[in-house]
């Protein structure tokens, strides 16, 4: 008998399917109105295009010999093939699972039971619409909503709704409808008790969002807390059957066909922020739905559109889910550019702020992605002496390492040039990686002088960062190698490892929310990492966490122990954070100008001393927050020094 796959798997083969990309492949296309490509027919000789897709509808016809169908009609008659061959085809080319389907009870049994689960999902999404609207629970939900002017006609469009703040609406009007607990359970919709296995609804008093696949049919439900102090503040539908929040992007149903008419996508955070920038006349909106960027969304983006637009939060999180997109952005080749916005603004708030032109303003303004790191680079860093540029110049390699040649590469080295005030020679050659920069500079080849990575360079070892190479430490700014390499030297030595984890205040020594997860999540279970039991279960959750903690693992096996080093490294990530406490004081104006100066001077000194022989116009300076800090700093660096040198002592190094 021959093969059936299951229509599931046929739909996810279509929505997979780069229409433009797949056809460009035998015609050379060209964009020929708001939602049309046209070109020369691929099945017939001619010299005027009378071939014509449609990108988002996946169908194309030919006005010249009248052939015409879908992606999979292309494939068979193009590649020669039958229906089951060309899915085939197109399911190995876009990375799809195909799924049999067998003509037996059990099979069919599966297929019922996700129909009713869709159905399930479909009638409860239509209840929570009349609970918003028309009734007096749900008058505050519609308050709240009011005040981010959104209007009930967008809302509507988006089927938001609200849960009901009784705890078993949903669940006795489905009852009363056919469905049992099991399949309330299986949808997310409802919960049991954990101390009598009683079930209840699980969303309650809360607005809903429904999460729709591309075919607008509702998977799972995100919702938003009513009441201040009402936990969590968002609550969404887990991974189930029906529902994997990995591989969806919120409202890209209503988005698709403009953003495939446009060109162009544009990424957002959360719900309200899609909604508010659709009810601005900005159509081709899509939101995260409160998760990290997934492969699969970003390739769920690029089949809408070519240009992906990121109008992410100015806060780390955004920042970390923007350098995420370019990781996967840079696979897909696909045009990656930043709307900026204020900070600590999202959409939602600047359209209701200062109205939809002012958000139209910045998705004009949008700048490519290597342009805003390099600003966002440039910002940040101490322009006062040589050690902050230089620290500057190392967070920059890794841009201009994936920067081909261009007038784009050109203009942000003249950039960074004008703004570092050095030679555009010279920041071209420490940029482009000639002369080995500062990275065979120094003491063994290894120290960065202020606060930057301490690295023991030993025949026959790997650098702390553990990258085994200079292309994967290239990869990491200096801080991440720097509490990488802390964080594997806790794993390989235990004992001191957990005094070390004791003694660093992780919450402001480390500068990313997964480090400083990592960092806690060792304080409990440094002997046994990924330990066993409900421990193992919680890091399933976080599988961002778990991959961090096995790369911390391997890296742990392959430096040989010390204990110096492990206090080079502590004291290391107390430099990194009073120079960034010092850097935030001078950029919030902390003191007059004399004031700034002399920190500086101490800071930056060659002969760093304790804050006992500083001179004697330091310690007038003692009320000032920067020179406290300048103060302490100089005790650190003292330290550290020492620490080193002990380091290169039992290695039998010698610094030059």
């Amino acid at each position: 008998m021959v093969a059936l796959y299951t229509r599931e798997s046929r739909d996810r083969v279509r929505d997979a399917v780069d229409f433009v990309e797949l056809v460009s492949a035998r015609t050379d296309l060209r964009r020929a109105g708001a939602a049309r490509y046209e070109g020369l027919c691929p099945f017939h000789e001619e010299r005027t295009p009378s071939f014509g897709i449609d990108p988002a509808q996946k169908v194309y016809y030919c006005f010249g010999c009248q052939a015409a169908g879908d992606v999979f009609t292309f494939v068979q008659e193009t590649e020669g093939v039958d229906f089951k061959g060309a899915l085939e085809l197109l399911a190995d080319r876009y990375g799809v699972e195909l799924e049999l389907e067998r003509e037996d009870p059990e099979q069919a049994q599966r297929r019922e039971r996700r129909e009713r689960l869709l159905e399930l999902l479909a009638r409860t999404s239509a209840y929570y619409q009349r609970c918003l609207w028309d009734s007096s629970d749900g008058a505050r939900a519609r308050e709240q909503l009011a005040e981010r002017n959104l209007s009930e006609e967008v809302l509507r469009e988006f089927a938001v709704g609200y849960a009901p703040s009784a705890w078993n609406r949903v669940l006795s009007a489905s009852r009363r409808g056919g469905f049992s607990v099991q399949e309330l359970c299986a949808t997310g919709l409802a919960q049991r008790s954990r101390e009598n296995g009683q079930p209840y609804d699980r969303f309650r008093a809360r607005i809903t969002f429904p999460l729709a696949d591309m075919r607008g049919r509702v998977l799972g439900f995100g919702a938003r807390a009513v009441g201040a102090d009402q936990q969590p503040k968002y609550l969404n539908t887990a991974d189930n059957d029906i529902y994997h929040k990995g591989r969806h992007l919120y409202g890209a149903h209503l988005a698709r066909p403009h953003a495939t008419r446009a060109g162009v996508i544009i990424l957002c955070e959360g719900y309200t922020d899609v909604i508010a920038l659709h009810q601005a006349g900005i159509r081709n909106a899509v939101g995260l739905m409160g998760t990290a960027l997934t492969g699969e969304q970003v390739a769920e983006l690029g089949r809408m559109a070519s240009t992906v637009l990121l109008a992410l939060d100015a806060d780390a999180a955004g920042q970390n889910a923007m350098l995420r997109a370019a990781d996967l952005a840079a696979r897909r080749r696909l045009d990656l550019r930043v709307v900026a916005l204020p900070a600590g603004t999202d959409p939602a708030e600047l359209v209701q702020r200062e109205g939809a032109t002012a958000l139209e303003a910045a998705v004009a303004e949008a700048v490519p992605f290597e342009r805003f790191r390099v600003e966002r680079v440039l910002a940040a860093g101490d322009h006062s002496g040589p050690e902050g540029k230089d620290r500057m110049l190392d967070e920059l390699r890794p841009v201009f390492d994936a920067l081909a040649p261009s007038a784009l590469r050109m203009e942000l080295m003249r950039l960074v040039s004008g703004r570092l005030a050095l030679s555009e020679s010279l920041v071209e050659t420490v940029l482009s990686g000639e002369g080995g920069g500062r990275r065979g500079a120094g003491r063994a080849g290894a120290v960065a002088e202020a606060g930057g990575t301490a690295r023991a360079a030993r025949p026959g070892t790997t650098s702390p960062a553990g990258g085994g190479g200079e292309g994967a430490a290239a990869a990491l700014s200096r801080a991440e190698e720097t509490e990488r390499a802390f964080l594997a030297l806790c794993i390989a030595l235990p004992d001191e490892g957990a005094t070390a984890l004791e003694q660093a205040d992780i919450e402001s020594c480390v500068t990313s929310d997964l480090m400083c997860r990592a960092a806690r999540h060792l304080r409990e279970h440094l002997r046994a990492p990924l330990a066993d039991g409900d421990e193992d279960l919680a890091l399933d959750r976080d599988p961002e966490l778990k991959a961090l903690l096995a790369k911390l693992i391997v890296q742990a096996g392959r430096e040989e122990p010390n204990s110096a080093m492990l206090r080079v490294q502590r004291l290391q990530l107390e430099l990194a954070r009073i120079d960034r406490e010092i850097q935030a004081a001078r950029l919030s104006g902390a003191g007059s100008e004399e004031q700034r100066y002399v920190p500086r001077f101490v800071a930056d000194s060659e002969d760093a001393r304790p804050a006992g022989d500083q001179p004697a116009g330091a310690t007038e300076l003692a009320s000032s927050g920067i020179s406290v800090l300048a103060a302490r700093r100089a005790e650190v660096k003292h330290e550290f020094d020492r620490a080193y040198a002990r380091v290169l002592e039992e290695t039998g190094e010698r610094g030059e």
